[in-house]
């Protein structure tokens, strides 16, 4: 695939996360096709960053795939997914159907996703999905994350059995915490069930980080986008930790 034709879809573009990765792509000169649920978000994204072709789908539907292949024209070199979850709160608290709704984003999405996107898949395309660490390291105050990204891990794996054959390869980012306003609204959910302050509930994120800081949506935009490069292709099938040291295990 010539390095620099296609463009990219990023699903949850409108998102602290979406909204990072979609500047880092379009400063770079890549053309992005921003797939969000609310047509006005997405306008005001488009309105300052020329390259963004907004797409409207709810990834939570299987309607989306459709209407994400319709907005399509050309090869896509890389498909991204960056829907964050709606669902907070521990297991005391959470309604069991839940769960269900953040499987359904999160691994339904991605596969939505997928279908949106398969016929403009190319030799050397990438497909990316932002989970999470909570789906690996699960944490008492977050259900939902924890079920709906665990599932996501394995879903990535088979998507790498699939696609890798075909030229296309799968990879699978593990942030962690991100200094983000998502992050401090699951402080507050947090805070108020174990009657705590949100600064300390912040400060234990803060505190399991082996580099003293959170790392932003910026940084991991910047690492979506060296995706890119054609050498990244060695990281197919790969779990990426992107979390400030917050793991200390050597495997």
């Amino acid at each position: 695939m010539n390095e620099t034709a296609g463009s990219v879809v990023v699903v949850g573009a409108t998102g602290t996360m979406g909204t990072a990765i979609t500047r880092s792509l379009t400063k770079a000169g890549v053309p992005v096709v921003a797939v969000g649920r609310r047509r006005q978000e997405l306008d005001d994204l488009a309105a300052t960053e020329p390259l963004v072709e907004p797409c409207i789908a709810d990834i939570g539907e299987d309607a989306a795939s459709a209407a994400l292949a319709s907005a399509l024209s050309g090869p896509v070199r890389m498909a991204v997914f960056a829907a964050a979850l709606p669902v907070k709160g521990s297991l005391d608290v959470i309604e069991p159907s839940a769960l269900a709704t953040a499987t359904n984003i999160k691994v339904a999405g991605m596969v939505r996703m997928v279908n949106g996107v398969r016929e403009r898949l190319v030799e050397g395309s990438r497909l990316v999905a932002v989970a999470g660490s909570l789906g690996l390291e699960p944490n008492a105050s977050a259900a939902g994350p924890g079920v709906a990204n665990a599932g996501l891990f394995n879903l990535m794996r088979q998507l790498g059995l699939l696609w890798g054959p075909r030229g296309v390869t799968t990879h699978t980012l593990a942030p962690g915490p991100i200094d983000s306003p998502r992050l401090h609204d699951l402080a507050a959910t947090a805070a108020e069930e174990r009657g705590v302050s949100v600064e300390e509930v912040l400060e234990t994120y803060t505190g399991r980080t082996s580099s003293g800081r959170l790392p932003t949506a910026e940084e991991i935009a910047w690492f979506v986008a060296s995706l890119l490069a054609p050498e990244a292709a060695a990281l197919h099938g790969a779990v990426i930790t992107l979390d400030g040291g917050v793991r200390h295990g050597l495997v």
